[in-house]
Protein backbone atom coordinates (compact mmCIF):
# COMPACT_ATOMS: atom_id res chain seq x y z
CA UNK A 1 0.00 0.00 0.00
CA UNK A 2 1.22 3.35 -1.19
CA UNK A 3 -0.15 6.67 0.16
CA UNK A 4 -0.80 8.72 -2.99
CA UNK A 5 -0.57 12.87 -2.16
CA UNK A 6 -2.79 14.76 -5.30
CA UNK A 7 -1.28 18.12 -5.28
CA UNK A 8 -4.35 20.49 -7.09
CA UNK A 9 -3.56 23.03 -10.04
CA UNK A 10 -4.38 26.91 -10.45
CA UNK A 11 -8.04 27.93 -9.05
CA UNK A 12 -9.04 24.01 -6.94
CA UNK A 13 -8.72 22.76 -4.12
CA UNK A 14 -8.55 19.34 -2.57
CA UNK A 15 -12.00 18.47 -4.06
CA UNK A 16 -11.12 18.60 -7.32
CA UNK A 17 -10.14 14.73 -6.87
CA UNK A 18 -13.30 13.41 -5.11
CA UNK A 19 -13.55 11.35 -8.61
CA UNK A 20 -10.22 9.87 -8.56
CA UNK A 21 -9.82 9.17 -5.23
CA UNK A 22 -12.45 5.83 -5.07
CA UNK A 23 -10.00 4.28 -7.81
CA UNK A 24 -6.92 4.53 -6.56
CA UNK A 25 -8.27 3.18 -2.96
CA UNK A 26 -9.85 0.64 -4.55
CA UNK A 27 -6.64 -0.68 -6.07
CA UNK A 28 -5.30 -0.50 -2.48
CA UNK A 29 -3.64 2.33 -2.13
CA UNK A 30 -4.34 5.56 0.30
CA UNK A 31 -4.83 8.75 -0.92
CA UNK A 32 -3.57 12.07 0.38
CA UNK A 33 -5.96 15.24 -1.73
CA UNK A 34 -4.74 18.23 -0.96
CA UNK A 35 -6.09 21.84 -0.28
CA UNK A 36 -3.06 24.22 -0.33
CA UNK A 37 -2.85 26.90 1.85
CA UNK A 38 -5.04 30.23 1.26
CA UNK A 39 -7.36 27.59 -0.87
CA UNK A 40 -10.02 26.72 1.51
CA UNK A 41 -12.64 28.99 0.20
CA UNK A 42 -12.93 32.68 -1.77
CA UNK A 43 -13.29 34.05 1.28
CA UNK A 44 -9.41 32.92 2.75
CA UNK A 45 -6.75 35.71 3.43
CA UNK A 46 -4.35 35.05 0.46
CA UNK A 47 -2.22 38.20 1.12
CA UNK A 48 0.82 36.83 2.23
CA UNK A 49 0.59 33.00 1.23
CA UNK A 50 3.75 32.42 -0.52
CA UNK A 51 5.24 29.24 -3.01
CA UNK A 52 7.12 28.06 0.21
CA UNK A 53 3.69 27.45 2.19
CA UNK A 54 2.46 25.97 -0.49
CA UNK A 55 5.66 23.52 -0.78
CA UNK A 56 5.52 23.22 2.85
CA UNK A 57 2.17 21.82 3.14
CA UNK A 58 2.86 19.19 0.59
CA UNK A 59 6.17 18.07 2.38
CA UNK A 60 4.29 17.95 5.44
CA UNK A 61 1.91 15.24 3.72
CA UNK A 62 5.47 13.38 2.86
CA UNK A 63 6.25 13.24 5.66
CA UNK A 64 3.12 11.96 7.94
CA UNK A 65 3.43 9.21 5.44
CA UNK A 66 4.69 5.94 6.31
CA UNK A 67 6.91 5.09 3.95
CA UNK A 68 7.90 6.78 0.43
CA UNK A 69 4.77 8.62 -1.27
CA UNK A 70 3.77 8.70 -5.00
CA UNK A 71 3.37 12.54 -5.40
CA UNK A 72 0.79 13.79 -7.91
CA UNK A 73 0.49 17.27 -9.58
CA UNK A 74 -1.80 18.81 -11.67
CA UNK A 75 -0.68 21.94 -13.78
CA UNK A 76 0.92 24.51 -11.83
CA UNK A 77 0.14 21.72 -9.05
CA UNK A 78 3.41 20.25 -10.28
CA UNK A 79 5.87 22.46 -10.10
CA UNK A 80 4.84 22.71 -6.72
CA UNK A 81 5.27 18.62 -6.39
CA UNK A 82 9.09 19.39 -7.75
CA UNK A 83 9.82 21.60 -5.31
CA UNK A 84 8.62 19.40 -2.64
CA UNK A 85 10.45 16.49 -4.41
CA UNK A 86 13.70 19.03 -4.51
CA UNK A 87 13.04 19.11 -0.07
CA UNK A 88 12.67 15.21 0.27
CA UNK A 89 13.87 13.80 -2.61
CA UNK A 90 14.18 10.28 -0.37
CA UNK A 91 10.70 10.36 0.75
CA UNK A 92 9.44 10.31 -3.09
CA UNK A 93 9.11 6.99 -5.18
CA UNK A 94 7.45 8.62 -8.15
CA UNK A 95 6.30 11.73 -9.28
CA UNK A 96 3.03 12.08 -11.28
CA UNK A 97 2.95 15.44 -13.42
CA UNK A 98 -0.44 15.60 -15.32
CA UNK A 99 -0.63 18.45 -18.01
CA UNK A 100 2.41 20.30 -16.16
CA UNK A 101 6.20 20.40 -15.98
CA UNK A 102 8.35 21.51 -13.59
CA UNK A 103 9.27 25.26 -13.21
CA UNK A 104 13.47 25.81 -13.15
CA UNK A 105 15.17 27.11 -10.46
CA UNK A 106 14.51 31.02 -10.04
CA UNK A 107 11.55 30.54 -12.66
CA UNK A 108 7.58 30.99 -11.54
CA UNK A 109 4.89 28.17 -11.24
CA UNK A 110 3.36 29.84 -13.50
CA UNK A 111 3.97 32.88 -16.12
CA UNK A 112 1.63 35.40 -17.79
CA UNK A 113 -1.49 35.65 -15.50
CA UNK A 114 -3.19 38.47 -14.59
CA UNK A 115 -3.04 39.40 -10.62
CA UNK A 116 -5.50 41.18 -8.92
CA UNK A 117 -4.59 42.65 -5.13
CA UNK A 118 -2.38 39.65 -4.63
CA UNK A 119 -4.09 37.09 -5.77
CA UNK A 120 -4.52 35.23 -9.39
CA UNK A 121 -8.59 34.94 -10.72
CA UNK A 122 -9.55 32.37 -13.42
CA UNK A 123 -8.67 34.07 -15.68
CA UNK A 124 -12.26 32.77 -17.64
CA UNK A 125 -12.39 30.32 -20.59
CA UNK A 126 -11.32 32.40 -23.63
CA UNK A 127 -8.13 32.34 -22.01
CA UNK A 128 -7.71 28.63 -22.86
CA UNK A 129 -8.14 26.90 -26.45
CA UNK A 130 -10.34 24.24 -27.43
CA UNK A 131 -7.78 21.57 -26.47
CA UNK A 132 -7.71 22.44 -23.24
CA UNK A 133 -11.52 22.80 -22.70
CA UNK A 134 -11.97 19.49 -24.97
CA UNK A 135 -14.66 16.89 -22.90
CA UNK A 136 -16.15 19.92 -21.19
CA UNK A 137 -20.19 20.82 -21.94
CA UNK A 138 -21.27 24.04 -21.16
CA UNK A 139 -22.01 22.98 -17.88
CA UNK A 140 -19.39 21.82 -16.84
CA UNK A 141 -17.28 25.23 -17.66
CA UNK A 142 -19.70 26.98 -15.91
CA UNK A 143 -19.30 24.62 -12.73
CA UNK A 144 -16.01 25.30 -12.79
CA UNK A 145 -15.58 29.06 -13.33
CA UNK A 146 -18.15 28.92 -10.14
CA UNK A 147 -16.18 26.75 -8.03
CA UNK A 148 -13.11 28.66 -8.84
CA UNK A 149 -10.81 30.33 -5.91
CA UNK A 150 -8.00 32.48 -6.74
CA UNK A 151 -4.70 31.48 -6.68
CA UNK A 152 -2.01 33.35 -3.93
CA UNK A 153 -0.07 35.62 -6.41
CA UNK A 154 2.80 34.85 -3.84
CA UNK A 155 2.14 31.18 -4.90
CA UNK A 156 2.09 31.99 -8.50
CA UNK A 157 5.25 33.92 -9.31
CA UNK A 158 7.52 32.24 -7.10
CA UNK A 159 10.65 32.18 -7.52
CA UNK A 160 11.12 28.32 -7.62
CA UNK A 161 13.99 27.35 -5.23
CA UNK A 162 15.93 24.23 -6.04
CA UNK A 163 19.44 22.97 -4.50
CA UNK A 164 19.20 19.46 -4.65
CA UNK A 165 20.21 17.14 -7.10
CA UNK A 166 18.97 13.90 -6.04
CA UNK A 167 15.51 15.32 -7.09
CA UNK A 168 16.56 14.32 -10.82
CA UNK A 169 17.00 10.60 -9.90
CA UNK A 170 12.76 9.97 -8.88
CA UNK A 171 10.93 8.47 -11.31
CA UNK A 172 8.71 10.76 -13.08
CA UNK A 173 5.47 9.62 -15.11
CA UNK A 174 3.70 12.20 -17.21
CA UNK A 175 0.42 12.48 -18.39
CA UNK A 176 -0.55 14.09 -21.37
CA UNK A 177 -4.35 14.96 -21.74
CA UNK A 178 -4.85 18.06 -24.23
CA UNK A 179 -1.33 17.08 -26.16
CA UNK A 180 0.15 14.03 -26.97
CA UNK A 181 3.36 11.89 -25.23
CA UNK A 182 4.85 12.25 -28.74
CA UNK A 183 4.56 16.36 -28.62
CA UNK A 184 5.92 16.27 -25.36
CA UNK A 185 9.16 14.19 -26.67
CA UNK A 186 9.43 16.94 -29.64
CA UNK A 187 8.99 19.47 -27.64
CA UNK A 188 11.95 18.35 -24.80
CA UNK A 189 14.12 17.46 -28.30
CA UNK A 190 13.73 20.67 -29.63
CA UNK A 191 15.04 22.08 -26.18
CA UNK A 192 12.08 24.06 -25.14
CA UNK A 193 12.82 26.70 -22.17
CA UNK A 194 10.27 25.95 -20.14
CA UNK A 195 11.13 22.51 -19.88
CA UNK A 196 14.74 22.77 -19.39
CA UNK A 197 14.06 21.15 -15.80
CA UNK A 198 12.16 18.19 -16.58
CA UNK A 199 15.46 17.19 -19.65
CA UNK A 200 17.46 16.64 -16.47
CA UNK A 201 15.21 14.03 -15.47
CA UNK A 202 17.21 10.99 -15.46
CA UNK A 203 13.55 8.40 -15.40
CA UNK A 204 10.86 9.54 -17.50
CA UNK A 205 7.57 8.03 -18.28
CA UNK A 206 4.72 9.25 -20.54
CA UNK A 207 0.80 8.14 -20.89
CA UNK A 208 -1.04 9.44 -22.96
CA UNK A 209 -4.78 10.18 -21.42
CA UNK A 210 -6.61 12.02 -24.67
CA UNK A 211 -8.97 14.81 -23.00
CA UNK A 212 -9.28 18.01 -21.53
CA UNK A 213 -6.57 20.17 -19.47
CA UNK A 214 -8.80 18.82 -16.27
CA UNK A 215 -8.61 14.73 -16.96
CA UNK A 216 -9.77 14.61 -12.86
CA UNK A 217 -13.10 16.23 -14.44
CA UNK A 218 -13.27 14.80 -17.77
CA UNK A 219 -12.09 10.97 -17.60
CA UNK A 220 -11.38 10.37 -13.49
CA UNK A 221 -11.42 6.78 -13.86
CA UNK A 222 -8.98 6.55 -16.74
CA UNK A 223 -6.75 9.34 -14.72
CA UNK A 224 -7.00 7.00 -11.23
CA UNK A 225 -6.15 3.69 -13.45
CA UNK A 226 -2.93 5.60 -14.83
CA UNK A 227 -2.20 7.10 -10.94
CA UNK A 228 -2.58 3.46 -10.25
CA UNK A 229 -0.06 2.08 -13.02
CA UNK A 230 2.52 4.39 -11.47
CA UNK A 231 2.10 3.24 -8.20
CA UNK A 232 2.20 -0.15 -8.93
CA UNK A 233 5.67 0.42 -10.93
CA UNK A 234 7.35 1.57 -7.64
CA UNK A 235 9.39 -1.51 -6.67
CA UNK A 236 7.30 -3.20 -3.68
CA UNK A 237 4.30 -2.48 -4.74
Amino acid sequence: MTDVVLVPGLWLDGSTWDQVVPGIEQAGHRARPLTLPGMQDRAADRSAITLQDHVDAVVAAIDAADSPVVLVGHSGGAAVAWCAVDARPDRVSRVVMIGGFPSADGEAVVRGLPAENGEVPFPGWDAFDDDEKRHLDDEALAAFAARSIPSPEGAVVGPVRLVDDRRLDVPVTMICPEYTADQMRAWLAAGESNLAELARVEDLTYVDLPTSHWPQLTRPAELAAAIVDAAGSVPGN
